[in-house]
């Protein structure tokens, strides 16, 4: 578990760049258009060999939770329990930073639905993480991503059943226990940006002061397959936190961190970018979604990525929880069937830092075996 002498030394020492912008309660941003589609990826080729892992490699053992059911709320509760529960991560007085995938809220309509593509992460997910903070003395919660504009309707995340929404259940959380909730488009909610160093040819990149001034940081990314980087996971899923408009919206028109993707194209390159990132932001617990999720070229239909229900495969949902961002990760690409290369190349730049475990022997997978998880999930033709 990383701690907050870190992240403050981080917010502190860092130089920090003034931005603009009040900060927004409860779903105070909107949005508007809708992003094109494309047709599917071919087949995929064959997996390559596992990650081959020495002795140097082994370290102390990683917890990774795996729950299967069809109810995320219940499912996402019954993994925290078994990595020791959430007081074991948050404490009372404590602020936190919940990290969601939002890529393509910002067009979600009644007839276009996100959640049910697979391209972000189910509120269901989300809102049972926020209440289970605020149940354990969580002073303030904030849920907060980038996605593709500045500004988007947080009610547009709608869960699976239609009943409700996260706009809404922030206010009910809010009347309901002591600390308070914020949802916020960190574009336009982001007080000031800190500069973070990386080792691409960067140098450093700008992050929201909303992530790395808080006590806990939580990555909820929802499982798929990206086109730019392998896979798109808990480490991946900190490419939202920063400043859309300095790299990409506004300087070349498109709708994401163009900038970010292409100045060090290769997956390698732009692995090294978001391992970096979460280095920086620090999580001290992920929860990955693989309920409905992408296999193909994603991270979007738009990218010609393809929804993916983890039922028609597995038989069930699935939800997985660690304090160790990087063994979910790693268990999450082993499950995917996609080790090699993401788990040799992109997580081991994680672990050589001293982020987490990514070795088999160094995971402790509790509620399923491994064997008992792995699906078919076609890979994305990664440009290299």
């Amino acid at each position: 578990m990383r701690h907050w002498g870190r992240r403050e030394m981080i917010r502190l020492g860092a130089g920090a760049v003034a931005g603009c912008g009040a900060t927004a309660l409860v779903g105070a941003c909107h949005g508007e258009a809708h992003p094109a589609t494309s047709a599917p990826s071919p087949a995929p080729t064959a997996t390559p060999a596992a990650l081959a892992c020495g002795a140097a490699d082994l370290g102390p053992p990683a917890r990774v939770a795996a729950v299967r059911g069809r109810d995320l709320g219940a499912m996402t509760r019954d993994a925290l329990d078994a990595i020791g529960g959430i007081a074991s991560v948050v404490h009372e007085g404590e602020t936190v930073f919940v990290k969601p995938n939002m890529v393509t809220l910002p067009w979600a309509s009644a007839t276009y639905n996100p959640f049910r593509l697979g391209e972000c992460t189910k509120p269901e997910i989300v809102i049972a993480v926020v209440e289970e903070c605020l149940r354990v003395g969580a002073r303030e919660v904030i849920v907060g991503d980038g996605s593709q504009m500045p500004r988007f309707d947080w009610s547009g995340a709608v869960t699976l059943d239609g009943g409700t929404n996260l706009a809404r259940e922030a206010s009910r959380l809010d009347a309901r226990y002591p600390g308070k909730v914020r949802l916020a488009c960190l574009d336009v909610d982001t007080a000031a940006w800190v500069d973070v160093p990386t080792g691409t040819s960067l140098g450093h990149v700008a992050v929201s002061s909303l992530v790395t001034g808080v006590d806990r940081v939580i990555s909820i990314p929802v499982a798929k397959t990206h086109k730019w980087a392998y896979l798109t996971l808990s480490l991946k899923n900190f490419i939202g936190i920063t400043p859309l408009e300095r790299y990409g919206w506004a300087n070349s028109g498109n709708h994401d961190r163009v900038l970010l993707h292409r100045n060090d194209s290769s997956p390698l390159g732009f692995g090294r970018l978001f391992v970096d990132l979460a280095h920086a932001a620090q999580p001290d617990l992920a929860l990955i979604d693989f309920s409905i999720g992408m296999e193909g070229d994603g991270p979007s239909t738009s990218s010609g990525g393809i929804p993916l229900d983890v039922a028609t495969r597995l038989g069930s949902w699935l939800v997985l929880a660690s304090t160790d961002a990087v063994a979910a990760d790693a268990t999450a690409a082993r499950i995917m069937g996609q080790e090699s290369p993401y788990v040799g190349e992109i997580l081991r730049m994680a672990h050589e830092a001293g982020m987490g475990a990514i070795c088999t022997e160094s995971i402790d997978l509790v509620g399923a075996r491994l064997d008992e998880l792995r699906l078919e999930w076609r890979r994305a033709q990664v440009a290299t």
